[in-house]
């Protein structure tokens, strides 16, 4: 479960008799988040996928073990208190770093403590580096000869793709690990959690919360479990006890806790999805008049106007698809825009783009052929491609027959050739049915006589047949070899 981090350079979990975050009786004037972080793996909700019975972290965190990690996901799903625990139960020495205001002088003075340490008893160092993205190439550079070394064991946590603010060295030294937001299940057992715990929630308040306001704080959190909570506890603040003691939390409560307006979600909590369902079938019927009702709808209900923008730029390519290509390219500029303008001005990019959506012509074609190419890959397994397409960039590939009688398509009439691009198993499999509509009715004539011609030319001269044997594979030298590529 998530929660707040300390943010000064050197920030470190207290030695052993000392007080501790993972204390029983945390201070009470902590944020919520901060009392609720859990004390050992049982406690920790989310992330099954990595901790999950025989899953690598759980694996690990049973064996006592620790090594380098770099923790990638959202905000507030969990990946502090994941490294606390895991360091905890590996008995290291949890040094936490700022990268934001930590220096090179902060950099040594976490290597000297390492090395007494391991000097004095032995004992691991973990180094703990939240938001290391923000890590310059120079405090990077003064850890790496350390990490790689084991005098340090790393363990970063980033919202960002650590494939482009972590330098190569650095990220191939530690296993990246991608953590998810918290499903609504999940968000809920911490609600649950937070209003039952007296010792470190808000058991002792007696809180009871509604149906319709526990749905609108998971769903305004966006899987954070820090915003829930925190959010959870302004609204506790701002509820009144009854004469009974009972302190009700209602949908207004909460609203004005998140400070976003609140949905009407009906009893069952799928108002949600009916919307952005209507506003999706709307657009696919082509009626832009109730598409705008749906999409001003779901904005004033408080909906991330970006989510509605990441629906209808996958609506741009599974429902208008080639009977329009340019409606994903337009639907990508209006989230450029809506990034850039951001509310409400850049809200009149999703009207302009539901009315563009609504009025072009409709074409599923492309979305059922990758499907049902999904399912061939997905059920035929990794097969070769033909020799002819393989590439060959050395001499032993090349002599392999790598690249021979590739036939290079500029050299042949209408740059059409009669080779076989498929493996056998899959020998004149047709995925793409073109639709009669927009620009793919013209786009589907075109491709109808490609076809014919392909037949035409297998019928007069078959290709040679594919063989995955390297050694009865022609010689590099074959007719055509020179123009593999």
């Amino acid at each position: 479960m998530g929660g707040l981090s300390p943010k000064g350079p050197r920030a470190v979990t207290p030695m052993p008799g000392e007080n501790s975050l993972f204390q029983t009786h945390p201070d009470a004037r902590a944020p919520l988040a901060q009392r609720l972080r859990p004390r050992d793996l049982s406690e920790y909700i989310g992330q099954t996928r990595l901790l999950g019975e025989g899953k690598l972290l759980r694996r690990l965190y049973e064996s006592g073990a620790l090594s380098s990690l770099i923790l990638w996901g959202p905000p507030g799903v969990g990946k502090t208190s994941l490294a606390r625990l895991l360091t905890q139960n590996a008995k290291a020495d949890f040094v936490e770093f700022s990268a934001v205001l930590a220096g090179i002088k902060d950099v040594r003075e976490v290597v000297q403590r390492a090395q007494a340490n391991r000097r004095l008893s032995g004992r691991q160092t973990a180094l703990f580096v939240d938001e290391i993205h923000r890590f310059n190439k120079a405090q990077q550079d003064a850890f790496l000869p350390h990490v790689e070394n084991g005098l340090i064991t790393l363990i970063g946590a980033t919202t960002e793709n650590p494939s482009f603010e972590i330098i190569p060295a650095l990220v191939s030294r530690a296993r990246v690990l991608v953590l998810e937001p918290l499903t609504d299940e999940e968000l809920g057992q911490i609600i649950d959690l937070a209003i039952s715990d007296s010792a470190r929630g808000l058991g002792d308040l007696n809180l009871e919360i509604d149906a319709a306001a526990r749905r609108f704080l998971i769903q305004s959190s966006g899987g954070d479990a820090r915003a829930l909570l925190n959010a959870l506890e302004t609204a506790a603040a701002l509820s009144a006890p009854l004469p009974t003691g009972k302190r009700p939390l209602d949908l207004p409560t909460v609203a004005e806790a998140v400070q976003k307006k609140a949905w009407r979600y009906d009893k069952n909590g799928e108002e949600h999805y009916n919307l952005i369902s209507a506003l999706h079938k709307s657009l696919r019927d082509s009626d832009p008049d109730a598409a705008l009702y749906w999409l001003a709808r779901q904005l004033e209900g408080g909906e991330d106007p970006v989510y509605l923008l990441r629906r209808m730029i996958r609506f741009a390519s599974e429902d208008v698809g080639m009977a329009d290509p340019t409606a994903l390219v337009f639907a990508a500029a209006a989230l450029e825009s809506y990034r850039l303008l951001g509310s409400p001005e850049g809200d009149l990019a999703l009207a302009h783009l539901a009315t563009r959506l609504a009025l072009a012509p409709k074409s599923n074609s492309v979305y059922r052929a990758f499907n049902l190419a999904l399912k061939d890959a997905r059920d035929l397994g990794p097969l070769p491609p033909p020799l002819a397409l393989r590439n060959a960039p050395t001499r032993l590939m090349k002599e392999l027959g790598y690249g021979a009688g590739y036939q290079y398509a500029h050299d042949f009439p209408d740059a059409e050739t009669s080779q076989e691009r498929f493996p056998p198993e899959l020998a004149g499999r047709v995925y793409y049915e073109p639709s009669p509509r927009g620009e793919e009715k013209a786009l589907g004539e075109a491709l109808r006589d490609r076809r014919e011609r392909a037949r035409a030319r297998a019928a007069a001269s078959p290709p040679a047949d594919f063989d995955p044997d390297p050694d009865s594979a022609p010689p590099p030298n074959a007719p055509g070899a020179e123009k593999a590529r």
